[in-house]
């Protein structure tokens, strides 16, 4: 089972809310959005396979992701409505194309069911080329990262999954499966079907990763797929405007639940 974050709601008025986060993240990563969703909700934020607490595995396949998904799902007494960020989003698309009868709502947030040409690889391997046995700060693994990734906010992110508790510290990454298995995680593995429920697939403005030419495969899978963009935002849309994420999503789901 994976490991799951809890936000009972502060009044219970309205279906569960899953969220999935994306490749290198955790359910850690939303906790304020998840905390501000949980006044009407319960919201369970999930850490993926080789993500977080959750366990290990050899395999990092949508339709296995999708799989520890339904699990989760079911241990709550589904169906629940569901919301995935990029590797999550696809996961949640496979979930909902193959087990309909567990999601009532689904959020896509900037990802479409396609594969990508894009190779994130190399993040794996910066991450796994520091000597943890010499690190004890977070400043000395982020300086440590630096000639490999130059994008501050990119190490940040990656940071949050460094855990210097331990001793010596560990990364809460299976970073060798996720390197082995990106082809399936940058891929997407052909998933027919129709999702005949409320679907919104949120963008950032100024992210590529659902182009114009995405919606027509959209709609073929999901045929009541709503389409919203958050402007002058990239792929990390709900980091760099929780509050306009929050909201979006907020308003959907609740649109949703009385019409």
């Amino acid at each position: 089972m994976l490991a799951m974050i809890r936000h009972p709601a502060t009044k219970a008025e309205a279906p569960t809310l899953v969220i999935a986060h994306g490749l290198y993240g955790s359910g850690r990563n939303w906790g304020v959005i998840a905390r501000r969703l949980s006044d009407r909700r319960d919201v369970v934020a999930v850490d993926m396979r080789n993500h977080g607490e959750s366990p290990r595995a050899a395999t990092q396949s949508y339709p296995d992701m999708a799989g520890d998904l339904a699990e989760v799902i079911e241990s709550l007494g589904g169906p629940v409505d569901l919301l995935g960020h990029s590797m999550g989003g696809k996961t949640a698309m496979q979930l909902a194309l193959t087990r309909p009868d567990l999601i009532r709502r689904l959020v896509v947030a900037d990802i479409a069911p396609v594969a990508y040409s894009h190779d994130q690889s190399r993040n794996a391997r910066a991450m796994a080329g520091i000597d943890l046995s010499q690190i004890t700060t977070r400043a000395e693994a982020d300086a440590a990262l630096a000639p490999s990734i130059d994008d501050p906010a990119l190490r940040a992110f990656f940071l949050q999954s460094l855990d210097l508790r331990s001793h010596p510290p560990r990364w809460r990454l299976n970073l060798a499966v996720l390197e082995a298995e990106m082809p399936k995680i940058v891929g997407w593995p052909g998933t027919q079907g129709v999702f005949n429920h409320p679907a919104l697939f949120l963008t950032g403005g100024l992210s590529t990763y659902v182009l114009p030419e995405h919606r027509e495969i959209i709609r073929a899978l999901f045929p009541k797929a709503r389409f919203a963009k958050i402007p002058d935002v990239g792929h990390w849309l709900h980091a760099e405007k929780p509050r306009e994420f929050e909201e979006t999503v907020r308003v959907f789901l609740e649109a949703e639940a009385s019409s």
